[in-house]
């Protein structure tokens, strides 16, 4: 944990917040995460600016435990305690907030994320130890929460926008926050409050940039449009090379992921984007992801131009029937193309799948393995279909009365949650199994470490890992990402 004072002349009470990212699930998990939260990273960087003393907790990054957690918040003595949380970390942020209210109670506990702003009226009643839920976007909310606490304690809690609160016996929740429509106003991720050499692999360094906020499209499986808005709001392209200059020079980054959830939405944008990396000559590598209904072949050349190495597609699956079901809103054939287009122009290739969606059958499931075979990616990161709260997915499963889990620390997509009929997730699971177990091969591995850019290091540790578990050597497996990290 690292900490920074700042202060300012004339306040009433100087406030600290310790911002806080809860230990994963399970240990084994802690070796999964490759950046930073910047979600953290800009509200740390907000608070600063407003001149409150900050402190980030990255538990996954320093393997902490609980205990050893609340001892890191405790030493800050914080005012404000920030835990943020997606579904399969909340009961983690919640065991952190017991026991803060155990040993700390006088620090105002509040929580944030996807997971706390859709569930927000239930967690308030449920869960004592948590005092208010921020929904949706939380610079300006934490912002405007240190300064309740700065010149008021809590009694002005009704003025603050976006947040759910308990009074007394009552359920309080104000007005929703207007989302932030000006995102070049933000200052840029405060990520020197963050132990960025953790986060090193082969002793290089990748940091995240969000150029865009929102999403429109209505994926029947995401609660985005519900956190982010379902209206795309970017930053001016001058901005976003501004920011990548400076992250370049000042967190001596060495190569950087853009992770808005449509990169290329605007495509005139994208290219603009582009031509000013390419006018400042940069060669810091970067890598997206997008929507293949959101490319072109000449986007994507730009992009290879202007030192783009990798790109990601949604593609879900390799059935038109499931991607309707899902209302996925391409077709199987823009897949095929998108990623022909960008492996055609140089770039490496990465698709993100669903399986087990409700209505997947065997016949759809081998439609998908076979759009692998015959577009051949890179790589292909192959997920569960999860019921999150407040999805129309979600609502889905609750209507059809299947058995679905409420254990949160399941919710990673890799676990099933709940019964459905049709094919079972045992018969998913062994199909994923073989399938992964024939593509990372000795071959696989070979052609990755000849290709020599840090993206293709990165695939070839996932395939040795997947390799070493196949070959009975799990201590070396699970403790392989460690240690090729030191």
């Amino acid at each position: 944990m690292k900490m920074v004072r700042s202060y300012v002349m004339g306040e009433t009470k100087r406030v600290k917040i310790a911002l806080v990212n809860p230990p994963p699930p399970s240990p084994l998990a802690f070796v999964d995460y490759q950046y930073p939260l910047i979600g953290l990273a800009y509200m740390a960087a907000v608070l600063e600016k407003n001149g409150y003393d900050v402190a980030v907790v990255d538990c996954p990054a320093l393997k902490m435990t609980y205990k050893q957690a609340e001892h890191a918040i405790r030493l800050f003595e914080p005012d404000i305690v920030g835990i943020t949380s997606v579904a399969a970390t909340f009961t983690s942020a919640l065991q952190i907030a017991r026991d803060m209210k155990e040993r700390y109670s006088q620090a105002l506990i509040v929580f944030g994320g996807p997971h706390v702003t859709v569930m927000d009226e239930q967690i308030i009643r449920d869960h004592g130890e948590v005092d208010i839920i921020v929904r949706g976007e939380g610079e300006q909310t934490i912002a405007d929460l240190a300064h309740c606490v700065s010149n008021s304690g809590s009694k002005s809690l009704n003025k603050v926008k976006g947040i759910t609160f308990r009074k007394e016996t009552s359920l309080v929740r104000t007005p929703d926050r207007p989302l932030i429509e000006k995102l070049d106003e933000l200052p840029f991720p405060a990520y020197h409050y963050f132990p960025l050499r953790k986060y090193q692999i082969f002793g290089k360094l990748g940091l995240p940039m969000v150029t865009s906020r929102g999403c429109v499209s209505q994926c029947t499986f995401c609660s985005v449009p519900q956190i982010a808005g379902k209206h795309v709001r970017a930053r001016s392209p001058k901005n976003v090379v501004d920011e990548l200059v400076w992250i370049r020079d000042e967190y001596k980054a060495d190569f950087i992921t853009f992770t808005d959830e449509v990169f290329t939405y605007e495509k005139e944008r994208v290219l603009e984007i582009c031509s000013e990396i390419k006018r400042r000559k940069l060669k810091v590598p970067w890598d997206c992801q997008t929507r293949a209904d959101c490319v072109s072949r000449e986007v994507l050349a730009k992009m290879r131009s202007a030192n783009c190495q990798l790109v990601s597609f949604g593609v879900e699956s390799g059935s038109q029937k499931m991607l309707n079901a899902m209302k996925k809103g391409t077709t199987v054939q823009q897949n095929e193309m998108a990623i022909k287009w960008a492996k055609e122009t140089g770039l490496s290739v990465i698709i993100y799948l669903i399986v087990g969606y409700p209505g997947e059958t065997k016949e759809s499931l081998k439609q998908t393995f076979d759009f692998i075979k015959k577009t051949e990616p890179d790589d292909v990161y192959m997920y569960l279909a999860t019921p999150y709260p407040s999805t129309e997915l979600g609502d889905l499963v609750k209507d059809t009365c299947w058995k679905i889990s409420r254990d949160w620390s399941h919710y990673e997509m890799q676990t099933p949650v709940f019964e459905k009929a049709g094919l079972s997730f045992e018969k998913i699971n062994n199909e994923r199994e073989i399938f992964y177990n024939d593509l990372y091969s000795p071959s696989y591995i070979l052609r990755q470490s000849l290709k020599g850019t840090i993206y293709s290091q990165i695939m070839m540790q996932n395939a040795l890992h997947q390799l070493l578990w196949r070959i009975k050597l799990p201590w070396l497996s699970a403790n392989f990402k460690k240690l090729i990290r030191l």
